[in-house]
Parts: C-alpha cells; sequence; structure tokens
C-alpha cells in the first residue's frame, strides 16, 4: 500500500491511500505544496517465494 501524506498551512493533514505504486506516484507529482509519498509493508504480508 502506498500513502500520500500532503501538508497546508491552512488545514490538517490530508491523507491519500493507493493499492498501485505508478498510480501513487502519477498522483504525488500532480499534487502541489508539501507532501510525503510511503510504502506501507505490514508484517504479516505474504511475500512471493522466488525459486
Amino acid at each position: 500500500m502506498w500513502i500520500i501524506t500532503v501538508y497546508s498551512k491552512n488545514q490538517s493533514p490530508t491523507m491519500f491511500e493507493f493499492e498501485s505504486e505508478v498510480e501513487a506516484k502519477k498522483t504525488f507529482q500532480e499534487i502541489k505544496g508539501c507532501k510525503i509519498l510511503s510504502e506501507v509493508i505490514y508484517y504479516n504480508d505474504r511475500v512471493p517465494v522466488l525459486a
């Protein structure tokens, strides 16, 4: 999961959640202001095994 957090002087922080890295990065470029892009990795998520 990908999260964009946007900080503004006039409002409290706003967060947007995305399932796709591509979608999150596209939106990140379009948003103006102070912003942070984060990837959230859950401990319980299954990781594909390379064989």
